[in-house]
């Protein structure tokens, strides 16, 4: 049933660290895969030689992710990766364009994905191999980053293209309006007698109030 070859043996290590990663919480996880302790990596991730995966603090991986670090991967601090989002750090193309997609291939190109610190990757996001995304930088869901992306600027669509840039005042000011509509929220809830000590606000409809 199990095949007896140099191919299996190295690959049956990282099917064994998926499988027992998926009976662990998100932090136990994180830390299975030997990132900073302040990091949460959520279930049916794939990190495809995490040895080459350099994260910073306080990441987020979402529900179903792929990353390819094969070819080098790194996530700056305090930055979200979406569910379901793909990260590229190789490609067969040559090796299939000219009928050479055999095993161990020389035709394989691995070019290494940077992300920097405060990017917010949504969800569905695909990202192809040798991309660099600049620090505080968002990238709308069910979007293709096929080129560069400049720090603090939001890029939609695919190929993706930048739609928003903002600077530290704009941020400084959605921060000033969620934290008081967040106070506000608290403040109604806790009137009725609901518990707030939960991250962020209360969820519910509060625009009447």
């Amino acid at each position: 049933m199990f095949f007896d070859d140099e191919r299996s043996h190295r690959l049956r290590p990282q099917i064994l660290t998926e499988l027992v990663s998926q009976y662990m919480n998100d932090a136990e996880r994180a830390a299975f895969y030997g990132l900073p302790p302040t990091c949460r990596v959520r279930e049916r991730v794939k990190i495809i030689s995490p040895e080459n995966l350099e994260m910073g603090e306080h990441c987020w991986i979402g529900e179903g992710a792929a990353l390819d670090a094969s070819g080098g991967l790194e996530i700056g601090e305090h930055t979200s990766i979406g569910l379901n989002t793909l990260i590229f750090t190789h490609s067969s193309w040559l090796a299939n364009m000219t009928l050479q997609n055999h095993s161990g291939s020389d035709l394989i190109e691995r070019k290494p994905v940077k992300i920097g610190k405060g990017c917010f990757i949504g969800g569905l996001v695909v990202i192809m191999a040798g991309v660099t995304i600049g620090d505080f930088a968002t990238v709308q869901p069910n979007s293709v980053v096929a080129k560069d992306v400049p720090p603090r600027t939001l890029v939609a669509g695919n190929p993706a293209r930048v739609f928003q840039r903002y600077d530290e005042e704009y941020i400084q000011s959605e921060v000033d309006r969620v934290r008081a509509e967040n106070a506000r929220r608290r403040e109604i809830a806790e009137s009725h007698g609901q518990n707030t000590s939960g991250w962020g606000a209360p969820s519910g409809d509060y625009s009447e109030e």
